[in-house]
Order: structure tokens, then sequence, then C-alpha cells
């Protein structure tokens, strides 16, 4: 019987915080989709690995952070646009429901302010003061977030070195067929109807890091895409889960569902995260299937693997 792990990128507006327009419906929604997330993880005891943005531990700041080497010019939003909006900013309220929650969960690494590593213009100084941040925020924080997992801010990955410098142990890889995400229509559609999202074999790269792959982002087909694949499928997300579940059941690997509070946005997106949770649920409780966080996979992993090969 394989794995199935749940990843959620938690980062309310720093997520579009370098957007030249953010979509006003996702930045709204984040607040309200990071409640919905945890009561529903509860309700079907789905424990998930919670990768926070680090700037959301801390409950005020001097929107300046003059010691990033990011520069003035990155925290130009927070100290102008968003100054007025805290609720965008910090969520150390949230973070410690995350940590109050019945379900089990895991709290991880999202950087400190979603810079993208894999970008040529974040340097190695830029992704050691983001990871270092975030780690200072979280030790400040009375929630006990001890982060050794990461979900790369854009899933651009990047300096991977310096996350082992700083004791991180695995992070989450794109998908293995990384060109199923490409935007063309027919193609997503193809991939929302046909066959199993990826499962995937978690490894340990060159650093000594365990790379737990993606396999799908339950949000990733939306708009008038999901709208023609309901007509034949129903709800290309649930069909896709439903799929991969099977997949796993047989193939004795790893399937790695991912998604963002702002992701839910209206009550067919609620109600798409509440089907696959009570699917998940179901064939735990009744075949078997094992719900682990990243931070579970990867020690698993390293426990099958002797200490002179990790690295």
């Amino acid at each position: 019987m394989g794995t199935f792990v749940l990843s959620i990128d938690a980062e309310l507006g720093w997520g579009r915080y370098d957007d030249a327009s953010p979509p006003s419906d996702r930045l709204e929604s984040g607040r309200a989709g990071w409640a919905t997330l945890l009561d529903l993880l509860d309700t079907y005891n789905v424990p998930a690995t919670w990768a926070v943005v680090g700037h959301l531990f801390l409950p005020a700041c001097d929107r300046v952070h003059a010691t990033h080497p990011a520069g003035d010019e990155w925290f130009a939003r927070e100290r102008d646009e968003w100054a007025d909006r805290p609720d965008l900013r910090f969520a150390p309220d949230l973070i410690r429901a995350i940590d109050d929650a019945n379900a089990d969960h895991e709290i991880g690494c999202h950087s400190f302010t979603h810079v993208d590593f894999g970008d040529d213009s974040t340097t190695t100084e830029i992704a050691r003061a983001e990871l270092v941040a975030a780690l200072e925020a979280a030790a400040s924080s009375p929630v006990s977030a001890a982060m050794t997992s990461v979900a790369f801010p854009n899933d651009s990955v990047g300096h991977r070195d310096v996350l082992a410098e700083w004791g991180f142990t695995c992070y989450r890889g794109p998908a293995p067929d990384r060109e199923r995400f490409a935007p063309s229509l027919l193609r997503r559609l193809g991939d929302a109807t046909v066959g199993p999202p990826p499962i995937v074999e978690p490894t340990i790269d060159e650093f000594g890091l365990v790379n737990v792959p993606a396999s799908l982002h339950l949000f990733e087909l939306d708009g008038p895409a999901r709208r023609i694949c309901e007509r034949v499928v129903g709800d290309p997300a649930v069909a896709a889960v439903r799929r991969g579940i099977d997949a796993v059941t047989e193939e004795d690997g790893v399937f790695h569902v991912w998604l963002r509070p702002n992701d839910l946005i209206a009550d067919e997106d609620v109600e798409r995260l509440r089907t696959v949770l009570a699917h998940v649920a179901h064939c735990r409780d009744l075949a078997g299937l094992e719900v682990r966080t990243m931070r579970e996979v990867s020690r698993r992993v390293e426990s099958r693997v002797e200490p002179s090969a990790r690295t």
C-alpha cells in the first residue's frame, strides 16, 4: 500500500507579493481558506505539511528589513501599498491554529518573503537570508515549529546547498512529468481525464536532502477548462485524485498533492477539497492507505539508506 502526502503553501498576501496586479479574490480568500482547510483536515483527521512563509510568524515589523539583502525595492509594497494590510502580512494567530489542531500537522518553510529561489537574480546571500529569517521568526514565535521541510516559492527549486547548510532535510520537488502543467488547454484537459497523476519515489539528492516530488496541484485545472471537464468526468481534480490513489495502492510509491489556502475562493472549491479528503480518509480507514507528512516520508527514506551513502 502506498502513501498519500498533502502539502500546503501557506502564504496569504506574500504568495502574490511581486505580482504587478495581484488578483483580489485570491488575496482576500487566504484567511478564510486557511481556517476552512484546518476545519476539514480535522474533520477527516488528515495531517498535512503546512509550508509557511516565515514573515507570517511575526506579530509586527518595521516594513523596512534593512539587513535583508533583497534590498529596499523588494519591500516597497509592504511599506506603501500594503502598509495598512496586516492581514496579508502577518498570521501568528493562524499559525497557532495549525499547532492547536487535532490533526498532527507539520509546520514547514516557504521562505521568509516568498522570494523565487530558482530565479537568476536570487543570489546565495538572498536565499540564505530568506531561510535564516524564516527560522528566526519561527524560533521567536510561541508556536513550536522546528522547520525541516521546504516548499519552494512558485515551485522554483534553487540553492539546495543552502537548505542543507541550515539544517533542512527535505523539499517538494517538481512533478517528474513537469510538462503536464503546460498552459495548453488540450494538454491540461487530457491530463485531467486520462491516466493517473504521477506516483513519485522520494530520493536523496547530492546535498543529502530528500526530494519528495509533487504529483498534483489540486487547483491546477480551473476556469473554463474545469467547467468543460465537469461535463465529462465531474470535478477533474477529484477524478485525478481518485486515479492517483488507485495507482499508488498498486505501485507502493507516494502520491503528493498540494494546494494553497488562497485556492479556496468559492463554495465549489471547498466542496472539491471536502470530497478529496473524504476519499483519502475512506481509503486510509478501509484499505490501509498511509497518510504521512513530508517530514515523516523523508525520515523513512533516510532510515533505509546507509549514512555513508547520503552525501
